[in-house]
């Protein structure tokens, strides 16, 4: 699988090296570079402001490094928008999708598990009803993963109720 993947996982950590660290890099030294010299210098208001280049970097790098902060935190902390953008990603990549979706699942039958451990440890027997129960959830999640791939959609229908009955 890791050959057959060689050339596109090449393609995708070029993209990744370009996009964060390259293209950024360079996009702020010529953000810095046009406007102070196609702006700044070309006005005296600003130019007494900004007297040199080098001090329009110090000023420029001492604001814009702690606003970018905050607007990077608000993104991820103060708006839908994080949300919305995990949410596209869980929709468009089976393979997150399904990690999220087994974890829920782990999740529920590990805590109804735990709920008769406890009442066994106790030695107190199970019913009829709690013994039905259990193989109502091996009937259910053995159905759901004998019918989920990577291609349908049974997982995301899965999660976006899960979404839904939390909100209700």
């Amino acid at each position: 699988m890791l050959k057959n993947n060689l050339i596109f996982r090449s393609w995708y950590y070029f993209r990744s090296g370009w996009s964060m660290y390259f293209a950024f890099i360079l996009a702020a030294i010529n953000t810095l570079t046009v406007t102070y010299f196609l702006a700044i210098e070309n006005y005296p208001v600003l130019k007494s402001i900004f007297p040199s280049f080098e001090q329009y970097i110090v000023i420029i790098v001492s604001i814009g490094i702690p606003a970018l902060i905050l607007i990077g935190y608000a993104h991820f902390k103060r708006t839908q928008a994080y949300r919305a953008e995990t949410d596209v990603w869980i929709e468009s990549n089976p393979y997150h999708r399904r990690m999220v979706v087994n974890t829920e699942l782990i999740l529920e039958l590990n805590l109804k598990l735990i709920d008769k451990l406890i009442k066994i440890s106790n030695n107190k027997e199970l019913t009829d009803k709690e013994n039905k129960e259990i193989e109502e959830i091996q009937k259910e999640i053995k159905e759901f993963t004998e019918e989920r791939t990577f291609d349908n959609k049974v997982e995301l229908d899965y999660f976006k109720n899960k979404i839904k009955n939390r909100k209700d």
